[in-house]
């Protein structure tokens, strides 16, 4: 095991000293925590995490290595992580290999042997806030408070248009029924396997793509992604959304596509004080009455009072801890988004119909 000592810095001051995990460096983020007990792989690789450092607050990480499989995207995405005990050392027979080999090749820098508890605590209290990891500033504090300066706020901050793919490419079987364009804005993979596994031929698009580039393809609906950043900054993609709900076609968001679809019809999106990260969020779906157990990951939201005097929209999912906007739909039009991950990667497959409703949305229009 690595002994090389290393630094997490937070912006309010706070100083937790620690192990090197990964590659030696310096690196910076907003900090947020994910309270999922198992699936760091797929979490380090959703590239809705590009530019965080994510704390885990299950104790090990790295014990069952990683595996070709469980990427959600090309390498890993997050800024940096921070784990209470970390592993070199995996027992899964058909893991290709170890966590510290994985994160070391995509130049990812974390720290181990901290108090993670003791951070996810103070987290919660003081909220969100950028921070800094290194491993090349010990003793020099101010030196990486130099640095940590210039990390950029994640308020405001654009990033869908830096993760998404530089070029429209396909997904699932050319010979299926359903046509659906997805617009990229940081998207899974496990949410193009479940649209796929339903007989929808995928065409991905970069996110700056116009809704004539997208319609000369002829999709018989449209996807909005998850991903990265600030919904108030991408006034890009709002025009776009608002071009694809003029065609009338069925349109599903998730996530910071939710986000995306509520600005279409002006409903407002705000920073979360700490934002929602985990495998266990309880959801209540309004409309069948039914309780979810969701996977979730985001730092904004749609402003509940925007959603509820907003003649278009119909709130058709709420979050059971602190009741905040968790799904919509347009009363209007043949479109809804949900504020959470029905591909569920990782976590429980709860919600997965949602991409049922959105296959029987696209078949009777």
């Amino acid at each position: 095991m690595n002994t090389q000592k290393a630094t997490l810095l937070l912006a309010d001051g706070t100083v937790f000293s620690g192990t090197l995990i990964g590659a030696p460096g310096t690196n910076g983020g907003e900090i947020c925590f994910n309270t999922g007990m198992t699936g760091y792989q797929e979490i380090y690789t959703d590239p809705s995490y590009t530019g965080q450092i994510v704390v885990t607050t299950t104790s090990h990480i790295g014990n069952y290595g990683v595996h070709p499989d469980e990427v959600e995207s090309a390498a890993p995405c997050v800024a940096g992580i921070v784990v209470n005990s970390f592993s070199e050392v995996f027992s899964r027979l058909d893991a290709s290999g170890s966590l510290q080999d994985y994160l070391v090749s995509a130049g990812i820098t974390g720290i181990a042997d901290i108090d993670t508890r003791k951070l996810v605590r103070h987290l919660r209290d003081a909220g969100a806030m950028n921070a800094i990891i290194s491993s090349e500033f010990e003793g020099n504090l101010e030196g990486l408070k130099q640095k940590l300066a210039e990390v950029p706020d994640m308020n405001g901050l654009e990033l869908s248009s830096k993760v998404c793919t530089q070029e429209p490419f396909f997904f699932g079987d050319p010979s299926a029924a359903i046509k659906v364009a997805c617009l990229d804005f940081g998207i899974k993979t496990n949410i193009l396997r479940n649209l796929a596994s339903r007989g929808v031929y995928c065409k991905v698009y970069p996110a700056k793509t116009t809704l004539a580039e997208m319609e000369t393809w002829s999709p018989q609906g449209y996807f909005l992604s998850n991903g990265p950043g600030d919904p108030a900054v991408m006034d890009y993609a709002v025009d776009t959304v608002k071009d694809v709900l003029a065609t009338g076609k069925p349109v599903f968001g998730i996530c910071l596509g939710h986000q995306l679809l509520a600005s279409a019809v002006g409903v407002g999106t705000y920073k979360m004080h700490h934002g929602h990260r985990g495998l266990n969020h309880p959801i209540k779906n309004l409309v069948t009455g039914k309780s979810e157990i969701t996977s979730q990951n985001h730092g904004f939201n749609v402003v509940r009072e925007d959603a509820e005097s907003n003649a278009e929209v119909e709130i058709t999912h709420v979050h059971l801890n602190d009741n905040t906007v968790a799904g919509i739909k347009l009363k209007n039009r043949p479109a809804f988004s949900v504020q959470y991950h029905p591909e569920s990667s990782p976590g429980p497959h709860d919600s997965r119909y949602l991409f049922d409703d959105f296959i029987s949305l696209i078949t009777k229009n």
